[in-house]
């Protein structure tokens, strides 16, 4: 029986792996619909390029880093317990990457190729890692010390904080030094949309993110033993929250509409195994009517040029989701209790100063050494053509 629960225990954290790794393509069509026509290669190639060198960087130093462990010995040791540690580091690798997907879309139509796939390497290899081990590995002791200060640990289910809020916070980092696009705020004040090249591709990138989003919730278990059905539950009424309240307040927005339910489950995965499905809801719904009126104010008011609206949706959201876990998975709220808003307060505070300041380093370091930003005629005639030297769709039919 143990060797069946084992054996059990790997096809459940594996088919968490694969649904992630499927909301990998969710980013790509999320963001090959948001920018322009002539970005839109670009969009597709840095997703697949920035897994590939994740998975480098994590198996070589991240994982190595945030848990102690390596594969580097003979493969009946590796491979003892039916391969579990290597599906959970197959597990592990697929959040660990979406911290270069989520960067990706804010420093989108105007970034270089290949410095952003070195930002990625240092980001998934140390900046992550770091944070990721403080919390879901106690390294440093770090959650002894939250227990012992606060009373309970910094609790993060999935990753509203570890996974969502490091990655929005390090994109607005790389968004602030790269700069606006090329033409988006004129000088007198005014500014230039440069609206969705494509709503069915968003959506559809939306939808794969919604599915895939309950592998990343649910799997969190890790084992088949913690799966647990109020996770599920919490994450669609997290969704629909953020969906209902993104539609009011945006006014109808399609794109508002197909961000609204990520929004809520950016916000519901740090307390997804704890809260009342009620709050969930709520939580949700925050979220969702808190990402665009920051989106409104992030684009048009400060002017920061984040395209898809990363710092917003992953960073705000996710720090949302973290600190709502401290107050809706108390017992007063209807929660499971065993939480600390103090601990989810500090422990956010925490991620999110890590994360803007490795960022910040990292693209920084970058910018003086080998640039970050394509030329203005690059930018001027896209990442496609510049980078890639092909459009998504041919100007014209060849003739043979």
């Amino acid at each position: 029986m143990s060797q069946f629960q084992t054996s059990t225990d790997v096809l459940f954290i594996l088919l968490g792996a694969i649904m992630i790794l499927a909301m990998h393509a969710g980013f790509a069509f999320l963001e090959l619909g948001t920018v322009r026509k002539k970005n839109q290669v670009n969009a597709l190639v840095k997703i697949l390029t920035d897994f590939g060198v994740s998975a480098i960087a994590y198996f070589f130093i991240g994982y190595g880093i945030a848990y102690g462990t390596h594969f580097f010995g003979p493969v009946h040791e590796i491979a003892s317990n039916s391969g579990y540690e290597l599906v959970r580091f197959f597990f592990l690798l697929t959040f660990a990457a979406a911290i270069p997907a989520i960067v990706s879309g804010g420093i989108a139509e105007r970034a270089k190729f290949h410095p952003q796939s070195a930002a990625t390497f240092l980001l998934v290899g140390f900046v992550y890692p770091f944070f990721e081990g403080m919390m879901w590995n106690n390294n440093f002791g770090v959650q002894d010390w939250f227990k012992t200060t606060f009373g309970a640990t910094f609790h993060d289910f999935a990753g509203s904080v570890v996974v969502h809020a490091v990655g929005g916070w390090i994109a607005l980092a790389a968004v602030l030094l790269l700069g606006a696009r090329r033409g988006r705020y004129n000088k007198d004040g005014g500014v230039a949309a440069h609206p969705p090249s494509s709503i069915p591709f968003l959506a559809l990138g939306a939808w794969i993110l919604i599915v895939g989003w309950f592998g990343f919730n649910v799997m969190s278990a890790q084992k088949i033993a913690g799966i647990s059905g109020l996770v599920a539950m919490n994450s669609l009424m997290a969704m629909v929250g953020g969906t209902l309240t993104a539609m009011w307040a945006g006014k109808n927005d399609p794109g508002f509409i197909h961000n609204g339910p990520l929004a809520g489950l950016v916000a519901v995965c740090a307390g997804s195994d704890v809260m009342h499905p009620l709050g969930a809801l709520v939580v949700g719904g925050v979220a969702g009517a808190g990402f665009v009126w920051l989106f409104t104010v992030v684009q048009n008011r400060w002017k920061i040029d984040d395209v898809l609206g990363v710092w917003p949706l992953h960073g705000i959201c996710g720090a949302w989701g973290g600190i709502a876990a401290g107050l809706f998975g108390l017992e007063a709220l209807g929660g499971a209790g065993g939480v600390s808003f103090l601990a989810q307060l500090v422990g956010t505070l925490m991620g999110c100063t890590i994360a803007f300041a490795g960022g910040f380093v990292v693209y920084g370091v970058l910018k003086k050494t080998v640039g970050l930003r394509l030329s203005d005629e690059e930018e001027f005639n896209g990442a496609d053509l510049s980078i890639h030297k092909i459009t998504a769709t041919p100007e014209r039919e060849s003739s043979w």
